[in-house]
């Protein structure tokens, strides 16, 4: 044996407790033997631990053998004990067996002595390994080798254990998906070891934000879930905490860095009954939270794409693209220093024969989920150039911008595609313009490099949309050959109220003109806004205040009447 083993040895004849210790030396086992004759002297003796073994008579005059090897089981259950006794039986000896001895001597046999300790301590550490190994398998089989948290597997068990209770107490209960906001970018700025060391700490800062039941876990990459018993209002002061918990940055490599995460919420009852459809609907919600930029997202139908009523949908856009249900308007964007239209936006909405009119917030995802994004853009850039052409043979020249989508800047073949369809109606290039997203760019920004500079050498007007809303760097927007900013009219809606809006609306003009870009701003709906644009030197506004959307048939009489712009720039420069 390597070091020296302790053995708590239950005998009342310290004569055979000498000469059991002197067998196991004279055998090359080196141990110390804690001689204990009564039931308190042996329990004081277990609760003080640190044994390899017990050895135990079974006849005493103040105790027995069959009653210490039952405290010892209950104590101690994985201990080795041994019973060395002179009136054992063998109908006692098996019953000893059975009741989790390991193995029994006679004291006129203690050449057995030796080598049953041996073998019995061989087998408490096979035990002790495989019980070790058996721990390790259950531990990566329910916890997270990375941040000690539960996984999917034992969050699905804890959420369908919640969701009986739940049923059985008729209350709700809510669970919560999270991720962080631009994770893939600190990996591969700051290396896959700090994005771990980041994970962890967001653990231990979500875990530290919650109640001791309140069960959280990691799904994998940095998306996280929290299960709770509670309501919608409840669920949303929750992802409300979370959020806040990561507001302080956190320092990687002696570099601060902020974090932000978006949530989605589903409910129970209301989003579903188990914990599949529950899992599936946070997620859907989660999608949203991410593309919105809202921060958190409870879910509903009208966001999911597996809803029958949005399946439903699918199949009635492929046959409104056929049977023309899909009618372009167009939004003028004016010059705010001369009052001049200086082109219009296409828009698109849905005449739905039975459904009435149906928004592009409402058919565009389902056009980008099934494929259908291409044909309906390609489709709506042919209709733009040609009502483009129309407009010219009337003597009105007005660049038409049209909306592209991640698909269709992710295409080489768009160019081409494009080329064919100016070469065909006769109009120069400039009159086109194309309007990106930032979130559009940025999903591939090498691919929609190329594209766009492929675009750009065609002299098409090109502009970043909804500027404000995305994740673009300064750096990369600067890179970007594009023409035009257009500032999201979130921030444009609220600029005479909310001086952060200002802010970030002066930056953005700022910045574009820096840049060398024309600026326009969405969303203007009062004649203030108007005023506040002039002020900060915006260079063009579109929104509601000067028109809404309108038919192409439309557009002349409104121009001929728009004339009260030019009086408009007049009075402000007065």
């Amino acid at each position: 044996m390597g070091s020296s083993l302790r053995i708590l040895h239950l005998e009342d004849n310290r004569n055979d407790a000498e000469l059991v210790q002197a067998m196991l030396v004279a055998d090359s086992i080196a141990c110390e033997l804690v001689r204990v004759e009564t039931r308190n002297q042996f329990l004081a003796a277990m609760n003080q631990g640190g044994f390899d073994l017990i050895l135990c008579d079974y006849s005493m005059p103040s105790f027995d053998g069959r009653t210490a090897l039952a405290l010892a089981k209950e104590k101690c259950p994985d201990l080795p004990f041994l019973f060395v006794s002179g009136t054992i039986g063998e109908e006692r000896a098996v019953e000893a067996l059975k009741n989790g001895a390991t193995d029994y001597i006679l004291k006129d046999r203690l050449g057995r002595l030796a080598p049953a300790v041996r073998r019995a301590l061989d087998e408490a550490q096979e035990r002790t390994q495989r019980k070790r190994a058996e721990e390790q398998i259950h531990r990566l089989a329910y916890y997270d080798p990375l941040t000690g948290l539960p996984n999917r597997v034992l969050l699905q068990d804890h959420l369908s254990q919640t969701l009986r209770n739940c049923h059985r107490d008729n209350t709700s209960a809510a669970l919560l998906l999270m991720n962080l906001d631009r994770f893939r970018d600190i990996n591969d700025t700051l290396g896959h070891q700090n994005g771990d060391c980041l994970l962890k700490d967001v653990a231990l800062r979500l875990r530290s934000a919650l109640e001791e039941s309140t069960q959280i876990a990691r799904l994998g990459g940095d998306e996280f879930a929290v299960v709770l018993r509670a309501d919608a209002k409840g669920a949303i002061l929750l992802a409300q905490t979370l959020l806040k918990a990561l507001d302080d940055p956190f320092v990687l490599e002696g570099l601060p860095v902020d974090v932000r995460a978006s949530l989605g919420i589903a409910l129970f009852p209301e989003h579903g009954a188990d914990a599949d459809t529950l899992l599936r609907r946070a997620d859907v919600a989660l999608h949203v939270a991410n593309g919105t930029g809202s921060g958190v997202a409870v879910y509903t139908s009208e966001q999911d794409r597996y809803h029958p009523e949005r399946l439903a949908l699918m199949g009635e856009l492929r046959q409104g693209m056929a049977s023309g249900q899909l009618v372009l308007n167009y939004q003028p964007m004016i010059n705010l220093k001369t009052g001049q239209v200086i082109g219009v936006e296409v828009l698109m909405r849905w005449q739905h024969p039975q459904r009435g009119l149906i928004s592009p917030a409402q058919f565009i995802p389902l056009a980008e989920q099934t494929g259908l994004i291409k044909p309906m853009t390609l489709g709506t850039i042919e209709a733009a150039v040609r009502q483009c052409q129309a407009w010219q043979r009337g003597g009105l020249n007005l660049t038409v911008s049209v909306n592209l989508s991640v698909r269709c800047l992710q295409d080489a073949r768009l160019p081409d595609q494009i080329a064919k369809l100016l070469d065909a109606s006769g109009v120069a290039p400039g009159r086109l313009g194309l309007e990106i997203t930032e979130s559009c760019i940025m999903g591939d920004p090498e691919r929609a490099m190329e594209i766009l500079t492929c675009l750009n050498r065609m002299e098409l007007k090109l502009s970043v949309d909804d500027f404000g809303t995305g994740y673009s760097s300064l750096a990369y927007l600067k890179r970007l050959p594009v023409h035009e900013l257009k500032i999201d009219k979130a921030f444009v809606l609220g600029m005479m109220r909310d001086r952060h809006d200002a802010a970030i609306v002066r930056a953005a003009v700022d910045m574009g003109h820096d840049l060398g870009l024309v600026v326009v701003a969405e969303g203007v709906e009062d004649q203030q806004t108007w005023h506040g644009l002039v002020a900060i030197g915006c260079d063009a506004a579109q929104g509601y205040y000067m028109s809404r959307p309108i038919p192409a048939a439309d557009l002349p009489r409104w121009l001929n009447e728009s004339h009260r712009w030019s009086a408009l720039i007049h009075m402000a420069g007065r």
